[in-house]
């Protein structure tokens, strides 16, 4: 594996890497441009896995060895100090290793929908820390996809990515054009769109009959607002996780593990 010494922050081979906390900078570059950003070593393993070409790995020039065994194949590797690191990312590169990869064009949501037998549904979530979570859950938890707004953030953000561990690039996903009309499409896939809120009138989870889990779509909304009332009058059925000592209700994430469960609770154990 040849390495490529780095010396100059803005030396324009690393500018992928450029500015990477920036997130409005980043989002009007990245998806433009085909490419995101994996951070730490385990999170790149996982994205080489599932088949994305890497563009290029640019690391810590002490941790050059942890990559002796890839198959990096034309990306090239660059290898800077920290301080280099640090100006040009904008941020103290802590896991010392960074690679860039190509996006693969996204499937349609009919496509998705037709190999999935449990999905989440995600409405103007745009915190890239609980998309990632969100997407580990699902990965963890039994659901075969994501569905994404159209306003939704992106989850092959470098954050998003990071909190996901990698899941994100295991989980099948894909984004509706319109919205909430595209929840139809869903119901005519044979789904029964269930509305995840705290309202108190709504069916606790736990309560769904047989038929109502048989091919589940949870729909989950944004940290605080929660779902739109058109999103909630286009589902089939608004659900509770009930809750005790008087909390009204769970960041998102956490709301979407425990109802991930809970709709898979009958699965076969370690059903993979």
């Amino acid at each position: 594996m040849a390495v490529l010494k780095i010396t100059d922050p803005d030396d324009e081979r690393i500018a992928d890497y450029r500015a990477l906390t920036d997130v409005e900078l980043r989002t009007r570059w990245e998806p433009p441009h085909g490419l995101f950003i994996a951070e730490g070593e385990l999170v790149l393993r996982r994205a080489l896995r599932a088949g994305y070409p890497a563009r290029s790995f640019l690391v810590d020039a002490k941790r050059v060895d942890q990559l002796a065994d890839l198959d990096t194949g034309d990306a090239p590797v660059y290898a800077a100090t920290p301080d280099v690191l640090e100006e040009a990312t904008g941020f103290h590169v802590h896991r010392g290793v960074l690679a860039s990869f190509r996006r693969r064009p996204l499937p349609d949501v009919a496509g998705v929908l037709a190999a999935a037998r449990r999905v989440a549904i995600l409405e103007d979530v745009n915190n890239h820390t609980n998309l990632g979570a969100v997407f580990r859950g699902a990965a963890a938890l039994g659901m075969d996809a994501v569905l994404l707004s159209p306003t939704c953030a992106d989850p092959l953000y470098r954050r998003s990515v990071r909190v996901s561990m990698g899941e994100v690039f295991a989980v099948p996903y894909a984004k509706f054009e319109r919205w909430p009309d595209g929840l139809d499409q869903v119901r005519q896939a044979g789904f029964t769109v269930l509305a995840l809120t705290p309202a108190v009138d709504a069916v606790p989870i736990q309560r769904l009959t047989p038929a109502q889990r048989a091919r589940a779509a949870l729909l989950l909304g944004a940290e605080g607002p929660g779902l739109t009332a058109a999103a909630q009058a286009a589902s089939d059925v608004r659900v509770v996780v009930p809750m005790r000592r008087g909390v009204d209700s769970l960041n998102v994430a956490a709301a979407a593990a425990v109802a991930f469960w809970e709709l898979g609770r009958d699965d076969p154990p370690f059903g993979g």
